[in-house]
């Protein structure tokens, strides 16, 4: 196996987009002054995984699980635009939407592309998913938002560009995200999901719509964005679900049946409609009029919606002031516009988001932790994957390896920024399929690199990618005398990287890429990480050695065992609870007793700082006489302050290697 290349990554992100001008209001249904006008906004909301795989939401597999498929609301809503000109459907999801449209003829297709450019179906938000903003990293949205929005624009032109930015469903939102839709060119943010005391106060002091003030570092209005709270989530109003599986009763219009009901149906909506106005500043009022996986028999909600607008709007012949029509979130901000009004600011986040007393949705910040570490390993194997790809062009895609294609993992990260994705809340299959999405995107980008790396070098050899190094798992640096280490940069400045190794040799002699010597050493596997990898690796060693990797570059190391004791040392025995560690800066002390940290010394400065450490974990509320809430993966509820020892002795360990002499 002698010349045989270990491949290295070292990662980095970056990522950045621009969207141009969306088509303009001509297409907006007319808003008449002197009314108090109500946007009827027909939508969808569709989980790209949630109890459900995004494979089975799309086909609607697993019904047993939940009631859910995503092409037959697609195919039901296209059916139903079609047969009628007035009315109107926001789609948010591009992940399914791409989906749907690969599947369909050249004819329905260009009859959609219709429909996009008359204004009656219109993209909203049109990322990837609906991304998450507590657990996510900024590159990932933007990489996730310029999925989305590159496919609605090479399908769509101008006219599929979204104008409004649509989060009606994360837990909570950040003032980033806000300045991240500003500076992509978004005019508005519609959510949903707000503290209920913080609604309860905007509601009373009409306050339910304002200028987001996204950062203090630009200059306004780089970072401002009009942002609108939802009146019901994005439900529609008590008493007006429509939906398949929906209770609330049908509109029933015929005044010779028993259970004519046009009449208490009106009453009902003209109430909601004061309602609502007594919180919103304009004559103008928005209403979701969906939920989530409806409209997968449109006819239901569009029948009944017709019959609506049509009884609603005859009361005007006696009076009434309200008028209904079907319309879109980018036609309301237009009329908002129009108003010509000013609006409060507001500078801060939506977090923490709670629903009701003992309800705080902290929890899902720390779920399946080992998922959301995988997603940010991802985020940085995809941003090498892009960059060599951008710099070999097709050498990368098609060469000595194989076939190679960035876009695998780059959808499994689109999918993996949902708002139930690396948040840790799906179902525990879903999330098996997340990392399983994202395993085959790794594969993918190794095939695309490696074909990068052989082109970049001129050479073919036999890369390996050790994925496992975090738990000193490489089955080719245990096994091999000798190989060769590639470390690529992706960033654009130079960076030491500490290169470890599992290995079996105990001396080993690692040359640069000009043959000089570099120092290393090696070190025992400890017995907590044999513990960790179980039976998956065997190394005994780990071979340690800084490496100096130029910007954008490649830098190349052979390494060899040794057979005699040569420029390096072996280690110290490994020590069990030791008393201190230190450098030349500070000293650790530690309790001879339980092994925790018992103080700091300054040695330069003479001071002491003594110090106590426990290890300890809330005990999760299972309910109680206050509220029946339970500690979980959204919501995070401790039982009250009870807290218990995780452990109240530590096993502490030292390894010292003694200094090694420089190199001639």
């Amino acid at each position: 196996m002698e010349g045989t290349l270990l491949l290295i990554v070292i990662l980095g992100a970056a990522g950045t987009m621009h969207l141009g001008e969306a088509c303009g209001e001509q297409t907006c249904p007319a808003a008449p002054d002197g009314l108090m006008n109500v946007h009827l906004i027909p939508h969808t909301h569709n989980d790209v995984g949630w109890l459900k795989t995004v494979d089975q939401y799309y086909y609607g597999a697993q019904n047993y699980i939940q009631h859910a498929g995503v092409q037959y609301i697609l195919d039901s809503v296209i059916s139903q635009l079609l047969l009628d000109a007035k009315k109107r459907f926001i789609y948010v999801e591009s992940a399914f939407f791409w989906r749907w449209w690969n599947q369909q003829s050249e004819g329905l297709k260009k009859d959609v592309q219709n429909l996009v450019q008359e204004g009656r179906l219109e993209f909203i938000n049109g990322g990837w998913t609906m991304n998450d903003e507590a657990a996510t990293h900024y590159s990932s949205i933007i990489d996730q938002m310029t999925l989305g929005l590159k496919f609605l624009q090479s399908t769509f032109g101008e006219c599929g560009r979204p104008r409004v930015a649509w989060h009606i469903d994360p837990f909570g939102h950040s003032r980033e995200q806000a300045s991240l839709f500003a500076q992509m060119g978004y005019d508005g943010l519609f959510f949903g999901r707000l503290d209920y005391q913080d609604k309860e106060n905007r509601e009373k002091n009409k306050q339910m719509e304002m200028v987001w003030r996204g950062s203090d570092d630009l200059n306004p209005p780089v970072a401002d964005l009009f942002t609108g709270v939802l009146p019901n989530g994005y439900n529609p109003p008590s008493g007006f679900c429509w939906d398949q599986f929906c209770s609330d009763s049908p509109i029933m219009d015929n005044p010779l049946m028993e259970d004519y009901n046009v009449d208490a149906v009106v009453t009902n909506f003209l109430s909601v409609v004061d309602q609502q106005s007594q919180h919103y500043r304009t004559n103008h009022l928005i209403m979701t009029m969906g939920s989530d996986f409806q409209y997968e028999n449109a006819n239901l909600w569009f029948k009944n919606m017709d019959k609506l607008i049509t009884l609603v709007n005859a009361q005007q012949t006696n009076g009434s002031k309200v008028n209904v029509f079907y319309s879109t979130p980018s036609c309301y901000l237009n009329s908002l516009n129009r108003a010509n009004m000013s609006w409060p600011i507001k500078t801060d986040d939506f977090f923490p988001y709670a629903d009701g007393a003992h309800m705080f949705w902290t929890g899902y910040f720390t779920s399946r932790p080992t998922f959301k570490r995988y997603e940010r390993l991802s985020n940085n194997f995809l941003q090498v994957c892009n960059q060599l790809e951008a710099l070999t062009g097709m050498a990368a895609r098609n060469g000595p390896y194989g076939t190679g294609d960035s876009s695998v993992l780059r959808r499994a990260m689109g999918v993996a920024q949902h708002h139930d994705a690396v948040t840790g809340t799906a179902k525990q299959a879903v999330a098996d399929d997340y990392n399983f999405r994202l395993y085959k995107g790794w594969n993918s980008c190794q095939t695309l690199i490696s074909n990068a790396l052989s082109n970049l070098m001129g050479t073919k050899e036999n890369f390996v990618f050790c994925t496992l190094l975090n738990i000193s798992v490489c089955p080719f640096s245990e096994a091999a005398k000798t190989f060769n280490v590639i470390l690529y940069n992706p960033l654009g400045r130079s960076v030491t990287w500490n290169v470890r190794l599992p290995v079996n040799g105990r001396k080993y002699l690692v040359l640069g890429s000009s043959g000089e010597p570099i120092r290393n050493e090696v070190v025992p596997v400890s017995e907590f990480t044999k513990a960790v990898r179980r039976d998956k690796g065997q190394a005994e060693q780990e071979l340690i050695f800084q490496a100096v990797i130029p910007p954008l570059g490649i830098s190349k190391f052979a390494v060899g065992a040794l057979t005699t004791q040569g420029l390096f040392v072996k280690p110290k025995k490994l020590l069990q609870y030791p008393n201190s560690i230190q450098n030349k800066y500070y000293q650790v002390d530690f309790d001879p007793g339980t092994g925790l940290i018992a103080g700091i010394r300054n040695l330069e400065k003479g001071i002491s700082l003594p110090l106590t450490q426990s290890l300890y974990w809330y005990k999760a509320s299972a309910g109680n006489a206050g509220s029946a809430q339970v500690s979980g993966a959204y919501i995070f509820r401790p039982n009250q302050t009870e807290v218990e020892h995780v452990t109240q002795k530590v096993q502490t360990y030292l390894v010292e290697v003694r200094k090694i002499p420089p190199l001639h």
